[in-house]
């Protein structure tokens, strides 16, 4: 894939930390002109500095809380008026609350949904003619939860379910279009979310979250947790030509962890 994405936009929501940092660093390392949105500016300059310390395109970064319309179409102008193309939009803002579901109010539903399924929502739609005119891609970041909800996550078990349905009938409308999409479902990952979220079922067990994480290691038996790599090099392949007839497909990245048959 040396080279491939040399001459490519790739937008990446939630680009300033974690999982969706990890993606964009890979894609600057082929040599991809990349695009991070974060509501954090203290998060993006950091992430930003990360990413043009690799020597290729200096990264372009975007303050937006996507969960604003006017803040993704704020996107979407600036990455038309910049580049005039976008080759990629990885999906992957998101921060659900966790909890026990007695506690958790309508704001916190609201807010859920807001962010992570209408930001993709809205994104997918504002920028699917650039997308079209290049046959590019969508990736979209979910999560295990969409396939196994859990008591203490049933917001993000929700948003992701939905999130992933969109996904497939999106890609309905890639054949068409010839733009692919797709789904990457992550395990449990080294992130700063990943820890936030302990905390938050911490909370609503009554355990700590060093039990909270030996439990989920000895639970579902994997070697080790993962890493914002494993998932950002699967979105790479998927980006490839060498994996252009792979549409509308969901993959886990979580060690087989997820237990059934899918």
């Amino acid at each position: 894939m040396a080279g491939e994405f040399s001459s490519k936009v790739i937008v990446v929501t939630g680009g300033s930390r974690g999982i969706g940092l990890g993606i964009a660093k890979a894609f600057a390392r082929e040599g991809a002109q990349t695009v991070l949105v974060s509501s954090s500016a203290g998060n993006l300059g950091t992430a930003a500095r990360a990413v043009n310390a690799l020597d290729g395109p200096q990264a372009l970064p975007i303050e937006a809380d996507l969960r604003n319309a006017a803040a993704c179409e704020s996107v979407f102008a600036k990455v038309k008026e910049r580049f005039k193309r976008c080759d990629v939009l990885v999906n992957c803002a998101g921060a659900t609350m966790a909890g026990a579901f007695l506690d958790l109010p309508d704001a916190a539903w609201i807010d859920g949904f807001a962010l992570k399924f209408f930001g993709c929502v809205r994104l997918s739609r504002l920028f699917w003619p650039l997308l079209k005119a290049v046959e590019g891609h969508v990736i979209n970041i979910d999560g295990g939860a969409a396939r196994s909800p859990t008591a203490e996550f049933l917001i993000g078990g929700s948003v992701n379910a939905a999130m992933a349905n969109f996904s497939k009938g999106l890609s309905q409308l890639g054949k068409r279009d010839g733009v692919n999409v797709n789904v990457i479902h992550p395990g449990t990952t080294e992130t700063e979310r990943n820890l936030q979220l302990l905390a938050q079922r911490a909370a609503a067990t009554g355990k700590t979250v060093a039990e909270l994480q030996a439990e989920t290691l000895a639970k579902s038996g994997i070697r080790r947790v993962g890493k914002p790599d494993d998932i950002a090099e699967l979105a790479l392949f998927l980006c490839s030509e060498r994996a252009r007839h792979i549409q509308g497909t969901a993959i886990a990245v979580d060690g087989g962890a997820t237990v059934g048959y899918y």
